[in-house]
């Protein structure tokens, strides 16, 4: 892993010389990567191959859920429970604790979602997404049903009390997300404007106050898609050349440059939240930085 170290700070962060390890391989598109801090365990999504992984340390990769529907985002909400942007399966649905399926979500004003992409859970239970278009028609990730219901690409809402709410509907291609340490601003990637932009999260969960935060730049292979924050405030969005580091005021520290192509998307993990691990359109890697990330329930 080569680092582009843009400005001053980026130090503190990646420090001299990070470890870089591939811990899997053999994916056609990996994504939707979380760490299970309760299992010890990392989770990720294989879009093409329709297949959730698991990969446990000093054990090794082994199949969770297969078929899977073509699963994309994936995280925890507070009681534990894995919740998944079902691409094209066309829902939000979750995983209990005795194994079975549950659609949690799966229609706005009755209409039925487009793909949900990404997904972050609030520490209030609200569950928010993307929903852009892609899983409708990308070779090798479409479902049955491929029938477009809504003219927008845009973020939800999932209420605690299980209302549906539109909260971004002014995006391109809606792709990443995630929320600053303190829940206060919602980060919002676009794939096809290559930028993220930020919003101000009201007391109600609603959003408003949205504003440009960061355009991406760079020729490599690679676009806005994957999104966390670290516990200072930072922001790592997958990018040209691998993973862009971005300080809160949405200046680029520097780049994480990763080697094998297009990188997907990024998730913290390990027990001190200090490992970032990045899945690839065919491998995992996994780096250990200086300041831990938010942790996901």
């Amino acid at each position: 892993m080569d680092i582009d170290r843009v400005a001053a700070g980026f130090d503190r962060i990646v420090g001299s010389d990070p470890p870089f390890d591939q811990i899997a391989d053999g994916t056609y598109f990996g994504e939707g990567p979380v760490w299970d801090h309760r299992k010890g365990r990392f989770l990720w999504v294989d879009i093409i191959g329709d297949t959730i992984y698991q990969w446990i340390p000093g054990v090794g990769k082994s199949v969770l859920v297969h078929p899977s529907s073509h699963a994309n985002g994936m995280t925890f909400d507070r009681q534990g429970r894995l919740v998944i942007a079902g691409w094209s399966k066309r829902t939000i649905w979750r995983i209990e604790p005795d194994g079975a399926f549950t659609t949690i979500s799966s229609h706005w004003q009755d209409k039925k979602f487009n793909s949900p992409n990404d997904i972050v859970v609030r520490s209030d239970g609200s569950v928010y997404w993307t929903d852009s278009a892609g899983g409708l028609v990308i070779p090798g990730m479409v479902g049955e049903d491929m029938q477009r219901h809504l003219d927008i690409q845009a973020v939800y809402r999932l209420t605690p009390q299980g209302k549906v709410e539109l909260t971004v509907p002014d995006t391109v291609y809606p792709n990443g997300l995630c929320f600053s340490p303190d829940e206060k601003i919602l980060y919002v990637n676009d794939t096809r404007m290559a930028h993220i932009r930020a919003f101000d999260v009201l007391p109600d969960g609603s959003v408003g106050n949205g504003r440009l935060f960061h355009q991406l730049t760079g020729s490599e292979a690679g676009v806005a898609d994957g999104m966390k924050c670290d516990q200072e405030g930072n922001v790592y969005c997958t990018g040209p050349g691998g993973v862009h580091v971005m300080d809160p005021r949405g200046k680029l520290l520097g780049r994480l440059l990763i080697p094998g192509g297009h990188t997907t998307n990024i998730a913290w993990g390990d027990d001190d939240w200090r490992s970032l691990y990045m899945t690839t359109y065919h491998a995992v890697f996994r780096t250990r930085l200086q300041i831990p990330g938010v942790p996901v329930w």
